[in-house]
C-alpha cells in the first residue's frame, strides 16, 4: 500500500468522513415522519466518489441501506450515459430501480451531486424504505403477490426532483397523486434531500479546508487499508472450497412445487487473498412472485456484510473504514435466471428474506474453516403491513419482527434482535398505539425452544395484534419451514410462525407469506420469531447457566433435563445426579 497523505492526517479526514455520514443519519431520523424510518432506522446515508465509490456510511443505518449505495451512483450515471444527460450543480436525483443498483423499489436513493471549483467531486446520498410506493395494495413490505415489476409500484430512473437548485414542481406533484399516504411518505423524501443536502455542504467545506487533492489522496489511501485488513483476513483461511445448501419457504400454501421449498446454494472458494463466491445451485427465478433478489443492491451487499462481520469482527479489529476497498478481494458469480440474479422483469419487491437466508448461507459455507468466528443458524426476520381507513384516512403501518441469532463460540445466540444485512429496530409499542387503530397485546420471549447447545441459540420473540377497527394485513416472512441449522453439535433452532385468531374464536395457521388479507375489528395476528441454532454439544454447557436459563423462565426443568442432561430441583441444581446423567447420555 503506497501511502498519498501523511498517516494522521488521513485518520483526521476519515474521522471526519465518518462525522459527516452520521450527522446526515441523525438529521434525516429527526425530520422524517414515518416510525420505519425514526424508530426502527430503515434508511442509509453516505458518500461516494464521483464514480460512486463508497467513502464513507452511517454506522446507525441498516447495512442493506448503505450498503447498496455504489449501485445507485453507478445505476445513475448508466442511465444518464443512456440518455445523453449530464450531472449538472444544483440537480437532486431519485431512484430506486431495482434492476439499476438499488435493493427494491421502497427502498428509494436521492443523490446530492457535489462539485467543487467546477468539478464534480462525488455524491452525498440518502436511501430510506418508504411505507407506499403506489403498489397493487397499501405497504411496501408484505406485497409478496406480485406479477412482475411494474406491480411493485412506481419506477424512478435517475429523475430529477430539483434541477439547478429549483424543485421539479411536476415530480413530486406525480408522487403526491400516485402514493396511498402522500403527506408521511413525500415528506420522508424532503426530509431525505435535506439530509443529502447537508452531506454535501460539509463534504465541500472537507475539500475547501484540506484541498481536493489532498481529500482524494487520503480516501485513496483509507480504501486501500480497508482492502489489506480484508485481504490479510483471507489469507488466514486455509485454501479451499467451502460449500453450503440452506432452503427458503418460499410459498407453502401453493400447489405448484416450484414455488416452495427452494434451495440456496453457496460455493466459496478461497485462494490466497480472494474469495470467489458461486451461487451456482440457488433455485430459478419465481417469473410471477416477487422473492427474486436483485444481484446488485441485494445478493452482492448478503455476501460482502456476512463476509465483513466474520471476518473483520469489530471485537477485534474495532472501527475499521467502512469503504469500497472491503468488497475488492471478493468475486461473485450467479447464474443468470436464478433467484440471485433474475432476469427483469421479475418481480424482487418481497426479497429481503431470501436475501438474509443467502447471507445464512455463507455464513454455513464459511463456517467449518473459521468455526470460532461464525454462529450457528439465524433465525430469519419478518415484516408485516398493516394497512385500513381510518376517520376517511388512509393509514399504513410497518412493523419489523425480530429473529434471533444462532449460538457463538463463547457466547449464547442474541434473542429477539434482527440479523446478519439488518439493522433496524423495532416499534416502541406507545409510539404504535398513539397514532394507529392497533393494540399490542403482548411483546414476550418464547420458552423451551432455544436450539441447545454448549451455547444455546438466540430466542425469538412473540408479539401479538388486535385490530381496533376493520383494516388489513400482509406479511413478508420465511422461516417457518426449516429450522435453523445447529453446529459442532448443537441443536437446530425452531421454526416461526403466525396464527390469526378471529374474533368469533376461531383460529388459524398461516403460511410465512401472506399477501393483502382484510381482517375485521377484534381479529388477532400472533407471530412467534424463530429461534436460532444451538452451538457445541449441549452436554458440555455449564450447568449453572442451564439453570440460570430455567430460573429466567426460558426453559423448564424437564427441557433441561432432555436436552442438557442436567438435574434441578425446584430452583436449585443436583450436581451428583446431572453428573451421573450426563455419564449416561455421553
Amino acid at each position: 500500500m503506497q501511502t498519498r497523505v501523511d498517516p494522521f492526517l488521513a485518520a483526521v479526514i476519515h474521522g471526519a468522513l465518518e462525522n459527516i455520514a452520521i450527522e446526515m443519519g441523525h438529521k434525516l431520523m429527526r425530520m422524517s415522519y414515518s416510525s420505519i424510518i425514526r424508530e426502527s432506522e430503515d434508511f442509509g446515508a453516505a458518500l461516494t466518489d464521483a464514480t460512486g465509490r463508497q467513502l464513507c456510511e452511517c454506522t446507525m443505518s441498516t447495512p442493506l441501506q448503505s450498503g447498496p449505495i455504489p449501485g445507485y451512483i453507478a445505476g445513475i450515471l448508466r442511465e444518464l450515459a443512456k440518455r445523453g444527460d449530464m450531472v449538472n450543480p444544483g440537480d437532486v436525483f431519485m431512484h430506486n430501480d431495482a434492476y439499476g443498483g438499488a435493493s427494491h423499489g421502497p427502498d428509494v436513493g436521492f443523490a446530492v451531486p457535489i462539485f467543487h471549483k467546477g468539478v464534480l467531486t462525488g455524491f452525498s446520498v440518502t436511501t430510506a424504505h418508504h411505507l407506499d410506493i403506489g403498489a397493487l395494495t397499501p405497504g411496501s413490505c408484505g406485497i409478496v403477490d406480485a406479477v412482475d415489476a411494474y406491480a411493485e409500484g412506481l419506477q424512478f430512473k435517475a429523475i430529477r426532483v430539483y434541477e439547478a437548485g429549483r424543485k421539479v414542481e411536476p415530480v413530486w406533484q406525480i408522487l403526491r397523486s400516485n402514493i396511498r399516504i402522500a403527506d408521511l411518505v413525500v415528506g420522508d423524501m424532503e426530509a431525505q434531500v435535506a439530509a443529502a443536502r447537508i452531506g454535501a455542504d460539509r463534504y465541500s467545506s472537507l475539500l475547501d479546508q484540506y484541498s481536493l487533492e489532498t481529500v482524494t489522496g487520503a480516501y485513496e489511501d483509507l480504501l486501500d487499508y480497508s482492502e489489506k485488513l480484508m485481504r490479510d483476513a483471507i489469507s488466514a483461511i486455509p485454501d479451499g472450497v467451502y460449500n453450503a445448501r440452506t432452503y427458503i419457504d418460499g410459498y407453502l400454501d401453493s400447489p405448484d412445487p416450484a414455488l416452495k421449498e427452494l434451495p440456496i446454494e453457496a460455493t466459496l472458494t478461497i485462494k490466497g487473498s480472494d474469495i470467489y463466491v458461486d451461487l451456482t445451485g440457488t433455485a430459478p427465478q419465481t417469473p410471477n412472485k416477487p422473492i427474486n433478489m436483485p444481484f446488485v443492491g441485494t445478493v452482492d451487499c448478503a455476501v460482502w456484510l456476512t463476509l465483513r462481520s466474520i471476518l473483520l469482527d469489530s471485537e477485534v479489529y474495532g472501527s475499521i473504514p467502512q469503504n469500497s476497498g472491503l468488497t475488492r478481494p471478493i468475486t461473485i458469480f450467479a447464474p443468470k435466471g436464478c433467484l440471485a440474479n433474475p432476469i427483469f422483469p421479475a418481480p424482487v419487491i418481497a426479497r429481503f428474506c431470501p436475501g438474509n437466508a443467502l447471507a445464512d448461507t455463507i455464513m454455513k459455507a464459511i463456517a467449518p474453516a473459521v468455526p470460532r468466528q461464525v454462529s450457528a443458524g439465524i433465525g430469519n426476520l419478518r415484516v408485516m403491513a398493516f394497512s385500513g381507513v381510518s376517520a376517511g384516512n388512509p393509514w399504513v403501518h410497518m412493523e419489523i419482527m425480530e429473529g434471533a441469532y444462532g449460538g457463538r463460540y463463547g457466547k449464547d445466540g442474541m434473542d429477539a434482535v434482527d440479523t446478519l444485512y439488518a439493522n433496524t429496530r423495532n416499534n416502541p409499542v406507545e409510539d404504535i398505539e398513539s397514532h394507529l387503530p392497533l393494540r399490542v397485546l403482548n411483546y414476550e420471549l418464547r420458552e423451551n425452544v432455544a436450539g441447545p447447545g454448549t451455547w444455546r441459540g438466540g430466542i425469538g420473540s412473540i408479539r401479538s395484534f388486535e385490530l381496533l377497527e376493520e383494516g388489513a394485513v400482509s406479511v413478508e416472512g420465511d422461516g417457518q419451514r426449516f429450522a435453523p441449522w445447529g453446529f459442532l453439535g448443537g441443536t437446530d433452532g425452531s421454526p416461526a410462525k403466525v396464527e390469526l385468531s378471529h374474533k368469533d374464536g376461531s383460529m388459524e395457521n398461516l403460511p410465512s407469506k401472506i399477501p393483502y388479507r382484510q381482517l375485521k375489528k377484534g381479529d388477532r395476528i400472533k407471530a412467534f420469531g424463530p429461534c436460532g441454532g444451538g452451538y457445541g454439544d449441549p452436554m458440555l454447557r455449564k450447568p449453572q447457566a442451564v439453570l440460570e436459563d430455567v430460573l429466567d423462565g426460558l426453559i423448564d426443568a424437564d427441557m433441561a433435563r432432555a436436552s442438557y442432561g442436567v438435574i434441578i430441583d425446584g430452583t436449585t441444581l443436583d450436581h451428583a445426579a446431572t453428573q451421573a446423567l450426563r455419564g449416561e447420555k455421553h
